[in-house]
């Protein structure tokens, strides 16, 4: 996505309403004339890298004046923006150090995982190598976020606030899958859980270590996902249901259908000319899991499979239901720049609002598979036949054979 505006390096030649390379450069330049070398401010976060591993960089994301910089739950429910998002997330300096994922004697690793374990975002004193400051390029692919600089010093300025229920499971011989399944049954959401998760708080004291923060999102994500398979899995079955929707151009349609759990996800360019025909390549990504759940990485859909699981199957949970689901991503170009896998998680959880929560019903699988491609061609001009007839899901439904039929 946005090769084009890659290409014309922020001069607009794509003739995009909005340019994702001129407005990340127009808040980077913000940064560069109000950074600040030592300053008094709020951590919300603290961010692990993966290169160099075992020997990462860790860094906390730090602003003068916290306005929810970090805060992709409620940007969602506020429908906050592509262009507000970016200008949040830029204004977070990342104040780096490197750390073994092991090394848990140094004092700016108990730090981080203070921080990471607070309530709310932590006051704190940072002194940095040198004012912070971006590098003006066009290598704008990334995820949206704060020039890294060396720390020097931090200080933490108050009495953190740290829930109680985190504290007990952060100082218990439980491990880490346990942890996050309690905690999160206790209503602390995906985004707080990869925060202490990541800096090495949950687990068996043998077994701890710092998380790249990437890693740790998807983690979190499948343990919880595992943890709603277990819960639904002897549910009623659904009935033929869809529901639409979706969140900063990225458009979820998900179906069910009466059968035991299972989930597969497409994830399709909708913007992009389509080649139908005999040999033609079809472009989407794919992943699937049976009834016995996934034996290895989704690496086709990466992060963006377990994110959207997790909403589906709180849905399913809510309803008391399970089914078979094929869930169906559609990104269109109003998704201009890339900001995590959050946005797969919460756009889902919007579409499963739709038709008041409840979806909407059809009497068979032909008029739900005939709606959703009557829905694909109607709202992106997008032939969704071909890449049915590649789903594992509805063969398998199509096919199986069930107890009551023999």
């Amino acid at each position: 996505m946005n090769v084009q505006c890659l290409k014309c390096k922020g001069r607009n030649f794509c003739n995009r309403p909005v340019c994702p390379i001129r407005t990340k450069l127009n808040s980077q330049k913000k940064v560069n004339i109000s950074a600040k070398q030592d300053f008094f401010g709020e951590s919300p976060n603290v961010f692990v890298g993966k290169f160099g591993y075992p020997k990462v960089n860790v860094g906390f994301l730090s602003v003068e004046q916290y306005e929810d910089h970090d805060a992709p739950l409620k940007w969602s429910l506020e429908n906050k923006q592509i262009n507000e998002i970016i200008d949040l997330r830029t204004s977070l300096i990342n104040s780096q150090f490197k750390a073994n994922i092991k090394g848990f004697d140094d004092r700016l690793v108990e730090i981080s995982q203070e921080v990471s374990l607070a309530s709310k975002p932590v006051d704190v004193e940072i002194n940095l190598n040198k004012k912070p400051s971006f590098d003006l390029n066009f290598n704008q692919d990334t995820m949206p976020h704060g020039p890294n600089v060396k720390i020097n010093k931090i200080k933490i300025t108050e009495n953190t606030k740290i829930p109680l229920a985190v504290d007990k499971l952060v100082n218990d011989c439980v491990s880490a899958t346990d942890a996050v399944s309690l905690l999160y049954k206790k209503n602390f959401d995906e985004h707080y859980l990869t925060k202490i998760l990541s800096v090495g708080n949950l687990g068996f004291d043998k077994n701890k270590k710092l998380v790249p923060t990437r890693w740790s999102i998807t983690a979190v994500d499948d343990i919880i996902g595992k943890k709603l398979i277990s819960e639904i899995k002897d549910n009623s079955q659904m009935g033929y249901f869809a529901w639409f929707g979706g969140y900063l151009g990225n458009y979820y349609l998900v179906l069910s259908f009466p059968d035991v759990w299972r989930y597969e996800l497409f994830e399709m360019l909708a913007n992009q000319p389509q080649v139908v025909g005999v040999g033609a390549n079809l472009s989407f990504a794919t992943d699937y899991e049976d009834h016995g759940g996934r034996r290895e990485y989704a690496h086709s859909t990466a992060g963006g499979y377990y994110a959207a699981r997790i909403a589906i199957l709180e849905k399913l949970k809510l309803l008391k239901k399970q089914g078979s689901i094929l869930c169906l991503r559609f990104i269109t170009d109003e998704y201009w720049a890339p900001l995590g896998v959050w946005v797969c998680r919460n756009a889902t959880r919007k579409s499963l609002n739709s038709f008041g929560g409840g979806g909407l019903e059809f009497g068979s699988r032909e008029l739900l598979i005939d709606y959703a491609i009557k829905l694909a061609r109607k709202k992106f001009s997008f032939n969704l036949e071909p890449i049915l007839r590649q789903s594992k899901l509805l063969n398998e439904v199509k096919l199986q054979k069930k107890l009551f039929e023999f």
